[in-house]
């Protein structure tokens, strides 16, 4: 995981907001910016309020493609 284009390798690294992650998941890269932080946990309905992806899955799905390619 990348924290601001940093690696982070510790879990429990502070994030807070304007962050910006990438990670990798299953198989394909996203980017999200940290928009807001919670008061307290939540439904994953109200958590995708909270970031930003800034690589819609269209475009991951086709850098996917030109990396295994």
């Amino acid at each position: 995981m990348r924290l601001n284009r940093v690696r982070v390798s510790k879990p429990g690294h502070v994030v807070k907001e304007g962050d910006v992650l990438t990670l990798a998941l299953h198989g394909q890269v996203k980017v999200v910016k940290v928009l807001s932080e919670a008061e307290r946990r939540g439904p994953a309905s109200d958590a995708r309020l909270l970031y930003e992806d800034l690589l819609p899955q269209q475009m991951a799905t086709s850098e996917s493609e030109k990396v295994s390619a």
